[in-house]
């Protein structure tokens, strides 16, 4: 029986006294931990969560002992955020700069059966919808900063399978992090010798202190800070979430990368990413027929360990990206071929270097400084993480992806294709039609694109 994406999951049932609290089995370090400005960006202020499902059940006293023991190492994540200046009296402001109380407090975990079956929910599960929500507890707290750093939910199914939801505060680790969090916690389930523990975690930030600028002048911004012009009142950003989104979920084998390699003419050298990105950023801007003179980003997470000096130790435990930002028109970018905006994304990527990534770190001491998320496209790329290879004691996951879509976009590992990756952004129902066709437009082997036009040419492939 053929499934619907947007099929509601069944109510979990949880265990008695849920949720419990996973304390370290040894004493912490108890301080307060330093958040980097690159950590502690307002955009970052939410939690990442990522769904695994796995053939066989892990037990959960296992579960339990193991991240009790891997908190040790990892004990910010047993912590509670808290704003660096304020008193309990005073009330919480957006703009107030936040630390880590290294408190031993405990992550959350949680215990749940759901009726479903393993094979059930992978038939729906290229699209996430709502109803996912049930498979992570939802911790009372009255804002983002009250919420603990880790929540842990570990769903059971009918077929003896299980479902892992992990949410995770982005302003403790990036991606990175969170994939090396999660292989120290299998490695102390699997206890395998046979492949290293992952690097101890390192997780003194001072690395992104803003050192002592050259001159007085303020830093430059950063293209991803500055607002686009408007010559219109349109906001974007009002119009995707004024309505209800829905996903729109696209898989390239490498064969389809190749092909669409070979329409960006003239001839370029360029990354699978980069050409995937580029064209991913065309697609979702032909499809939202915006206004030709508005001017649209694409904004991408790079990873910045080795682009800074002095070089950021191995395990670094926090967040080490900043985003590369491409800029040009909705005229330039639906006018010009694939070619110009894969250099538009090779140039942003070749300015983010050492003093680059100073400057970001220096403006950023300006809390009103944010990110522009206004008519921009950001992607982040969790297909080269390693989360995908993540083993609890049975085996490799049958889907690994995020518990919700939205509307920045991830490129996500495939499971029996290590080379292909799954494309998910949400939009507008009205729009997700548009976005699909433009994005699989060049597999028609029936058509080669000019200069942003399409001329006929039969080809045999």
């Amino acid at each position: 029986m053929e499934r619907s994406w947007d099929e509601d999951l069944p109510d979990c049932s949880y265990e008695q006294n849920q949720p419990s609290f996973i304390k370290p089995t040894s004493p912490t370090p108890n301080h307060a931990l330093y958040l980097s400005n690159i950590d502690d960006q307002k955009f970052l202020r939410f939690s990442i969560k990522y769904l695994y499902l796995f053939r066989n059940s892990v037990t959960i006293d296992l579960l339990k002992s193991s991240l009790s023991r891997v908190l040790v190492d990892y004990y910010p994540l047993a912590g509670r955020l808290k704003p660096l200046h304020l008193s309990h009296e005073e009330d919480f402001h957006e703009h107030e700069k936040l630390q880590v109380d290294c408190n031993g407090q405990g992550a959350v975990f949680a215990e749940a059966f759901m009726d479903i079956s393993v094979d059930h929910f992978l038939q729906i599960s290229n699209k996430p919808n709502k109803s996912w929500r049930k498979l992570l507890f939802r911790v009372d707290a009255r804002t983002f900063v009250e919420t603990p750093p880790l929540v842990v939910q570990v769903t059971k199914l009918r077929c003896g399978g299980m479902i892992m939801c992990t949410a995770i505060n982005h302003c403790l680790c990036d991606g990175v992090g969170t994939s090396q969090f999660l292989h120290a916690w299998g490695h102390h389930i699997t206890k395998t010798f046979d492949t290293p523990p992952p690097p101890p975690p390192f997780h003194s930030r001072h690395l992104f202190k803003p050192r002592s600028p050259s001159s007085h002048l303020p830093p430059i911004l950063h293209p991803s800070f500055t607002k686009n012009p408007n010559k219109t009142n349109f906001s974007l950003n009002r119009y995707l979430q004024s309505q209800p989104l829905v996903p729109a979920s696209l898989t390239y084998t490498t064969s389809h990368t190749l092909r669409l390699k070979t329409r960006c003419t003239p001839s370029i050298k360029c990354t699978t990413f980069e050409v995937l990105a580029s064209h991913t950023w065309r697609s979702w801007v032909k499809s939202l027929d915006l206004e030709p003179c508005q001017e649209v980003k694409l904004l991408f997470s790079m990873n910045i360990r080795n682009k800074v000096k002095p070089e950021i130790p191995k395990g670094y435990y926090a967040n080490g990206f900043v985003l590369a930002c491409a800029k040009t028109t909705v005229q330039e970018l639906v006018d010009n071929n694939l070619y110009y905006v894969v250099k538009l994304v090779q140039e942003a990527k070749s300015a983010i270097n050492d003093d680059c990534v100073n400057g970001i770190v220096e403006a950023l001491e300006d809390k009103s400084v944010e990110t522009d998320l206004n008519a921009s496209l950001i992607i982040s790329q969790w297909s080269k993480l390693g989360l995908e290879d993540l083993d609890l004691g049975q085996g490799k996951p049958l889907h690994m992806g995020p518990l919700t879509s939205d509307i920045y976009c991830l490129f996500l590992p495939v499971m029996d294709d290590p080379n292909a990756i799954r494309v998910l952004v949400s939009l507008p129902k009205s729009v997700v039609g548009k976005f699909e066709y433009y994005m699989n437009e060049f597999l028609d082997t029936n058509k080669v694109e000019v200069n942003g036009n399409h001329e006929k040419e039969n080809l045999l492939l």
